[in-house]
């Protein structure tokens, strides 16, 4: 089943890459990572450099939880037909919408003063937060029904280039305009990143394997949409376990993500020195890791491959406890970052390739919201409410020990699916299905 569709041999790895498809997950990807940037280490720096309390820090991370609320409305990108740019589909038309809505938000952001009011700083960043979300809605809905399910994999590679071009490019580009036109101009810059998937769209057109929702029009279509990707998913065997896993599997790899630029700023990294290792050379080691991500999902099946994953995210949170422990060291530093980036980019391809093989074609973008905020929603109300206090309570050392010790449930649990066949059990037609 998926184990089959992933398995190709080497030389196969490289083709697919060139297909408009993949090509267009990739500008997909670029849109989907900068909004995340704009309100995650982009503004840990912005508000650390304007001499904001760690507490007070780490608490803007529950901005993200936005994303782990996205499902609430994802119904609507499904059911909801825009009028007039409806005539160009489904997807292509929420997704120049979305895309709109994120340049404002960004914009809005770029204007607001941290130093000036945190209350509006907060409120700006939601608002990124729900226009980004939005956007990520629509993004991986149409990647997921644009790719056939032998992409799948290759597409969720490009989609992980993309995403990392967009938020290390928009995370690169704050920081050097920041130093030279200050925040706001750097803010505005960024908001042009929301380009590439709406040129994609245009490129592309609406996706052939596009289902529609069963039901028209009216409050019976309405309450489909709703009820109907839950009650799809929740049929399946197994799918109480396979929800636990995506709760589980990133705890400690999130916590650990949304603190590194705290640890940065009291080791005395400068801002040069965070561009060149945490995004210049962590972007390379992504990109590496992706490739890796791909040949591996090749070769091993999705099923090891993502078992392989799991286990290299977690020990990557260690490599961050020895550079806590070392102090200020550029080798340190470039040692941790670049084993966290490879790894994460290896989780990037098969996980998400697995996530997104679990969707039922006509509830799309329904599912894949659930499944990706279910994903991060346990790691990222930890960070937002006691990572701060955490980290000054045991310091950064046995913080990180404590992350890496949080990979193992997930882990262990998704060895037990292996074995007793639900992995397989739960794939929706997005995985099996031919067009």
């Amino acid at each position: 089943m998926a184990d089959g569709i992933a398995r190709a041999g080497w030389g196969d790895a490289f083709r697919p890459y060139l297909q408009k498809e993949p090509i267009a997950a990739l500008l997909l990807g670029i849109s989907s990572g900068f909004p995340f940037a704009m309100i995650g280490a982009t503004l840990t720096t912005r508000l650390a450099q304007d001499g904001i309390d760690k507490k007070s820090v780490t608490a803007f991370s529950l901005a993200f939880l936005v994303y782990n609320l996205k499902w609430l409305w994802s119904w609507v990108v499904d059911g909801v037909h825009l009028p007039l740019l409806g005539r160009l589909g489904q997807r292509v038309s929420w997704l120049l919408l979305a895309g709109v809505l994120v340049i404002a938000a960004v914009a809005n952001l770029a204007l607001v003063d941290p130093s000036a009011s945190l209350i509006a700083t907060a409120y700006a960043a939601i608002l990124v937060g729900v226009a980004g979300a939005t956007f990520d809605i629509v993004i991986d809905a149409y990647r997921i029904e644009q790719l056939k399910p032998e992409q799948l994999g290759v597409g969720s590679g490009m989609s992980q280039y993309g995403w990392r071009i967009g938020a290390a490019g928009a995370g690169a580009l704050a920081l050097v305009l920041a130093a030279r036109i200050g925040w706001s101009g750097a803010y505005l810059a960024c908001a042009a990143l929301a380009l590439p998937a709406m040129i994609a769209g245009l490129w592309l057109g609406e996706p052939e394997r596009h289902r529609e929702p069963i039901g028209r029009r009216g409050l019976a279509a309405a309450a489909a949409s709703i009820w109907g990707p839950l009650k799809e998913f929740f049929t399946r065997s197994g799918a109480l376990i396979v929800l636990l896993f995506i709760l589980l599997h990133k705890i400690g790899d999130t916590l650990a993500n949304l603190t590194f630029r705290l640890l940065f700023d009291d080791l005395g990294f400068s801002n040069d020195e965070i561009a060149i290792y945490d995004i210049g050379l962590g972007f390379w080691a992504f990109l590496i890791g992706i490739f890796l991500g791909g040949v591996l999902y090749a070769r091993l099946g999705l099923k090891r491959s993502v078992l392989l994953s799991l286990v290299l995210m977690g020990v990557s949170n260690f490599s961050f406890a020895l550079l806590a422990a070392s102090g200020h060291s550029n080798w340190g530093m470039a040692g941790a970052i670049g084993f966290e980036n490879i790894a994460s980019g290896i989780g990037g391809v098969t996980v998400v390739a697995y996530f997104s093989a679990l969707c039922d074609l006509r509830f799309t973008a329904s599912q894949y919201a659930l499944i990706s905020a279910a994903a991060s929603i346990v790691g990222r109300f930890v960070t937002g409410t006691s990572a701060g206090a955490l980290i000054e309570a045991m310091g950064y050392v046995n913080f990180y020990l404590l992350t890496t010790f949080l990979a193992l449930p997930g882990i262990l649990l998704f060895w037990w699916m292996s074995r007793t066949g639900l992995i397989d059990a739960s794939i929706g037609d997005a995985g099996t299905a031919e067009q």
